[in-house]
């Protein structure tokens, strides 16, 4: 069974499924994880393509970064400014990012888009912990949206083999889990008391979503190990883009807040991503002083 099936193919940023998250909070013990104090002077968004904000049609048009503005890093920091109305975003996201090049460099998608909203050179995990040090205690929230490439790294490398892929999958999801979770060990190290959250995942594969939800799930789950890990919180859009129980309904759910049915790309559309935005706000521990 080809479980990337229509998706293979097209532009590079539509086929490297990059997918974010949001909308309910995976418990973790308050204990565990800083208190959600007022928001510093600094925002700093990490990422793939959907922390970037991408869409196609505004890929396809090569808008500058001021073009990709309703991505759930933008409603998310105007549900910011309400409490603290002077934060600064800077969004080093970079479409195509995985785990890996996060860490060793060499982001595949800066030439999917004009450049990055805030640039910078090297790896992306390096450009943020020299921002965080040159800014201590001054930066927070952190968000991070990492687990779309890895994925389809998997699919393609099975050549969209469903078999092979859930063959693969314990092996290469425990290995995302380790790069994960030393990633947010090193920003929890670099902003020790910042509220850092991640997002997780959700399933876009709207042919098979019977057979390929246990794949998610898995993903899902393995994000937020890594959040509580590194005293992180966790924004879990699962429940949002799949909800369970009938497939039709879910099928539609996903049409609905992503471009995958109507133009083959997974990328949220608006509605999708102010559920992201709406998960992380939740999970972010604001809410109550807003």
């Amino acid at each position: 069974m080809d479980i990337m099936g229509r998706h293979r193919g097209g532009n590079t940023i539509s086929t490297i499924a990059m997918l974010a998250i949001g909308a309910c909070l995976l418990a973790v013990s308050a204990s565990a994880r800083p208190a959600a104090s007022s928001p510093l002077s600094y925002y700093l968004a990490l990422g793939d393509s959907v922390a970037y904000g991408a869409q196609p049609a505004k890929v396809s048009a090569k808008l500058p970064p001021s073009g990709f503005n309703t991505g759930y890093v933008d409603v998310f920091a105007a549900r910011l400014r309400t409490i603290a109305p002077k934060i600064r975003v800077v969004n080093y996201s970079c479409p195509g990012e995985s785990t890996r090049t996060f860490v060793n460099g060499g982001c595949p998608g800066r030439g999917d888009v004009r450049r990055l909203h805030d640039g910078f050179q090297g790896a992306q995990l390096d450009a943020a912990l020299a921002f965080l040090r040159a800014h201590p205690d001054q930066v927070s929230p952190i968000t991070l949206t990492l687990w779309g490439n890895d994925f389809v790294e998997i699919a393609e490398a099975c050549k969209g083999d469903l078999a092979c892929v859930q063959a693969h999958a314990p092996r290469a999801f425990a290995q995302l889990g380790s790069r994960l979770a030393s990633i947010v060990k090193q920003l929890r190290t670099a902003a020790p008391n910042a509220v850092i959250i991640l997002t997780g995942a959700w399933n876009f594969i709207v042919d098979d979503l019977e057979h390929t939800n246990p794949l998610f799930r898995s993903v899902d789950a393995t994000v937020a190990r890594a959040a509580a890990a590194g005293k992180a919180r966790f924004a879990r859009t699962l429940p949002v883009f799949n909800p369970q129980g009938s497939i039709a309904i879910e099928k539609s759910r996903v049409c609905a807040l992503t471009f995958i049915c109507s133009k083959d790309d997974p990328h949220p559309t608006d509605a999708g991503y102010r559920a992201i935005a709406a998960a992380v706000w939740a999970a972010s521990g604001y809410a109550h002083r807003s």
